[in-house]
């Protein structure tokens, strides 16, 4: 697995002869707890960088080591804390599978539609988007389960480095044209491992049925989103296939193996803490 420097150098790439522009578009919570790490060190080795993120955050917060810059957002700060204690709780409920996955369904549901209102609240911005279209970027840093940074980077014409987790339905293994056979990758929600009996690859490639209406409620918003920015026809995964850079934040000691195209380096090593947690 690769480490946080192996990242740094990665991203170091951006400016050969001299220090970079990136343009960080993040997604709150934990993913941008992931991510902030190798900003400030990306900062301290020479590179500029800008952070767009909504004035309403959890975690995202103004640093001496980057440029933030704020747009509005559909929801006040109360109303988005209550949010996602709803969704982490439904999230870390007992119950089977099915019960589960329709709980976490219906909380990610309403986190996607703020989601998306917070994108075209940052897309109808004239006044950042002008200053974003006048500041030549290197590249673009985002975590594409929210794909807003995917569709300005469109716009901007910039190359892409992805840090991400996962996205919902397997559509990173779409965009990257990675094999994801149903017999060796366990499915979310199928509490499977990678080593199945036949029934339970029966039972894996069941799972695959949920995508057919969970990339509906989860993208279709955004592809309405981009190709009105855009003024033409496109899909999210049309998008996310751009992506020059996947790093991809699994962590193969609590994640099972799976398939990865060059493009797709893990680096679940900046998920690990630096010092001992309490009991």
């Amino acid at each position: 697995v690769a480490s946080p420097p192996a990242v740094l150098l990665l991203l170091s790439l951006l400016g050969l002869a001299a220090a970079g522009k990136l343009l960080v578009v993040p997604v709150d919570g934990s993913h941008w707890l992931s991510m902030r790490e190798v900003l400030d060190i990306l900062r301290q080795r020479g590179h500029e960088v800008v952070v767009v993120a909504p004035e309403v955050s959890m975690h995202i917060k103004p640093s001496k080591n980057f440029v933030m810059k704020r747009h509005s957002g559909p929801i006040t700060q109360e109303e988005m804390e209550e949010e996602f204690k709803a969704f982490l709780h439904a999230s870390l409920e007992e119950g089977s599978s099915v019960e589960r996955f329709l709980k976490v369904y219906q909380h990610m549901k309403r986190l996607g539609n703020l989601a998306v209102s917070s994108c075209e609240h940052l897309l109808q911005n004239k006044e950042l988007m002008r200053y974003l279209e006048e500041s030549k970027f290197d590249a673009i840093f985002t975590d594409p389960v929210i794909p807003c940074g995917v569709i300005l980077a469109e716009h901007l014409s910039l190359p892409s480095v992805y840090f991400l987790r996962g996205i919902p339905c397997g559509l990173d293994f779409e965009a990257t044209q990675c094999p994801n056979p149903p017999s060796y990758v366990p499915r979310g929600f199928s509490d499977l491992t990678d080593r199945m009996t036949f029934f339970q690859r029966v039972k894996n490639l069941l799972f695959d049925t949920q995508n057919l209406f969970l990339c509906n409620f989860a993208f279709d918003p955004f592809t309405k989103l981009a190709s009105e920015f855009l003024q033409r026809e496109v899909t999210v995964q049309d998008l996310l296939r751009k992506g020059s850079v996947w790093l991809l934040r699994l962590e193969f000691v609590l994640d099972y193996p799976r398939p990865l195209m060059p493009n797709i380096i893990p680096i679940g090593g900046v998920n690990c803490a630096h010092k001992e947690l309490p009991q």
